[in-house]
């Protein structure tokens, strides 16, 4: 039986993935019975008025006997809506650009064809989703 401290528990295996004003943690941590579970905790930064700021913690806890199904039906929504959707961002701030720009000019378009553009629109800033 490991004798491990609560630090080097803490510490079994972790992955950071930083998503513009949210970062994302996901750590292996031990059970009392020295089994592994897997959490994942967003972390999303918010400005106050006065320019500092504080962040907001979300955490969920998978375990070993959910693995299979959390890991099927992850990959069956995200499969399910860059199949909708397609893999780039459609920003609801660029659309609103987008149809401004287009009452503007002479030519008319569809809303099929305004969709269409707005899906190959890819200067997406990360931050305003």
């Amino acid at each position: 039986m490991n004798n491990y401290g609560m630090m080097e528990q803490e510490e079994i295996f972790s992955k950071v993935l930083r998503a513009g004003r949210r970062t994302y943690f996901f750590d292996v941590r031990a059970t009392k019975a020295e089994d592994y579970y897997l959490t994942i905790t967003e972390s999303k930064k918010f400005t106050n008025d006065d320019g500092s700021y504080h962040y907001k913690k979300h955490k969920i806890y998978i375990y070993k006997e959910d693995f299979a199904e959390f890991r099927e039906i992850l990959a069956e929504m995200t499969d399910y809506i860059i199949r909708e959707k397609g893999d780039e961002v459609i920003s609801e701030r660029h659309q609103k650009d987008f149809k401004k720009e287009y009452e503007t000019s002479a030519t008319e378009t569809t809303e099929e064809e305004e969709v269409k553009s707005t899906e190959s629109f890819t200067d997406v800033d990360f931050d305003d989703i």
